[in-house]
């Protein structure tokens, strides 16, 4: 049987990190890594993808390890098949209200409207090495000779990430690759805009986002301890809108979105909701609202390329399975179990594990200082990326729950909402037919069965309580 052919789309933090480990760590007849695209998340573009290049050097001292003592050399399909990676956009698709404070530029949104929302790949590259060449730090020195290798793991890609993952779906079969989507979903609103009928010879797209019946992931995760460069310029935007200084950078660093919004949702709302649209039988009623012209055009001009609608005679819908914190946050890591386990590994002088438990004892250390509840073995880390990649290697165990065909729309426009999931919660009767004079929004079209979209969703996984250990088995060996 041929393996499942994924795309990691990611902002790389903790459990994104933990996610791409376990995903390379699978057997190549299993999983096969075709490209990694880097975007924004909680940090910079630039952060996200030294994280990427860090982890793949993190994994290249393992293997050699692993090899000098005499154990598996594991990450099998990696090493089958080293995939792309892909820089992708460093600011939301169209939030020009998160944007319009730290935009630089003589209209204060640097061109945005006319161009797409990222600097040119080979730029990001570019500064990434040089900041790491310049640098004493011992650990910006392994990214510069990672960088420079010519037998990396992985290939550099000058192209923007959305194009790679179009490239990709033409020069496979149509329903071959799933995309997993673990951080804010602009690169692959991007390629829907770019091209929709390439983007839906997806087979489908497994989400870790939005919540619908749990509270918002206000809590924590540091990237602090990934080892983030000092010297790499304040990014064009930050997602909480309070000028520059201590309290916007508290904020930032507790991750505190809005209490109806998780984070990758509320960070691209407009790209998440219209990504979710191509899952409707008219993906003109759940779109996302056409945001305001910007300053310096003609009133009414048309919205750029990247925010245009979809053609009404699309020949497929896009399959989306979701993860959100409803059925993640169920699934969790204590200190004490990792510690338990990783031991034996530090006292065998595992680089990896090394370097996974500097940056997992840090943000253990910081989620006990916000819970008091909770101290000491007890205080975990939920995984949330890791679930979704989980459910790739084993989606044809028939203990996952799946709801399928939900109506599940995103708020865009919303002054308190913008980011949370709304659904029809009501007992009212459904009609049958649709009537074509509907606009994009609800006017009672949560009501007509030829309208809305239609996500899948996990509400139960096959083994809720030993989820982290069979996640440290996987990724360091039982």
């Amino acid at each position: 049987m041929a393996p499942r052919k994924i795309i990691i789309d990611t902002d790389p933090g903790v459990d994104d990190i933990l996610a791409m480990l376990l995903a390379f760590s699978a057997l190549p007849e299993d999983l096969q890594v075709l490209l990694i695209s880097v975007t924004y998340g909680n940090i910079d573009l630039e952060n996200c993808l030294r994280n990427v290049v860090s982890l793949f050097h993190h994994v290249e001292k393992e293997i050699a390890w692993r090899e000098s003592v005499g154990r598996s050399s594991g990450f099998e399909t990696l090493q089958k098949s080293k995939p792309v990676v892909a820089v992708g956009p460093d600011r939301p698709l169209a939030d020009d209200t998160l944007m319009a404070d730290f935009f630089r530029g003589q209209d204060r949104l640097r061109g945005f409207y006319s161009s797409h929302p990222h600097r040119k790949p080979a730029e990001t590259w570019q500064r990434l090495l040089k900041v790491a060449e310049k640098s004493s730090a011992p650990e910006q020195g392994e990214i510069a000779r990672q960088m420079n290798k010519t037998a990396s793991l992985f290939t550099q890609s000058q192209k923007p990430a959305h194009l790679e993952i179009l490239k990709l779906l033409r020069d496979n079969e149509p329903n071959s690759i799933t995309i997993v989507a673990i951080g804010p979903m602009t690169n692959l609103a991007l390629a829907a805009a770019e091209d929709a009928e390439t983007f839906l010879k997806v087979k489908e797209i497994v989400v870790m986002g939005g919540h619908i019946d749990q509270a918002s992931n206000a809590g924590y995760q540091s990237f602090s301890h990934l080892q983030q460069a000092s010297n790499i310029d304040e990014p064009p935007f930050r997602l909480i809108k309070q000028a520059p200084g201590p309290i916007r950078d508290l904020l930032n660093i507790r991750n505190q979105m809005t209490p109806v919004a998780e984070f990758n949702t509320f960070a691209d709302s407009v790209a998440a909701a219209r990504v979710y649209a191509l899952t409707s039988p008219k993906p003109h009623t759940t779109m996302p609202v056409v945001p305001p012209t910007p300053l310096g055009q003609k009133e009414g001009a048309p919205p750029p390329s990247i925010l245009s609608s979809y053609s009404d005679n699309l020949s497929k819908r896009l399959t989306i399975t979701l993860f959100p914190l409803d059925i993640t946050e169920k699934h969790v890591l204590t200190r004490g179990e990792f510690e338990a386990f990783l031991q034996p590994q530090l006292a065998a002088k595992s680089p990896l594990a090394e370097w996974v438990s500097a940056f997992m004892n840090a943000t253990f250390e910081k989620v006990e200082s916000l819970h008091p509840e909770v101290s000491r073995d007890a205080v975990g880390l939920q995984l949330h990326d890791p679930l979704t990649m989980w459910y790739c290697m084993d989606d044809d165990n028939p203990k996952w729950k799946i709801i399928e065909g939900e109506d599940l729309r995103v708020e865009t426009a919303g002054q308190w909402t913008r980011g949370m999931f709304v659904t029809d919660r009501g007992n009212r009767k459904r009609k049958d037919n649709y009537g074509s004079s509907e606009a994009s929004g609800d006017t009672n079209s949560s009501l007509t069965g030829g309208t809305g979209n239609r996500l899948n969703r996990c509400v139960g996984s096959p083994a809720q309580d030993i989820f982290g250990q069979l996640l440290l088995k996987r990724v360091f060996g039982s």
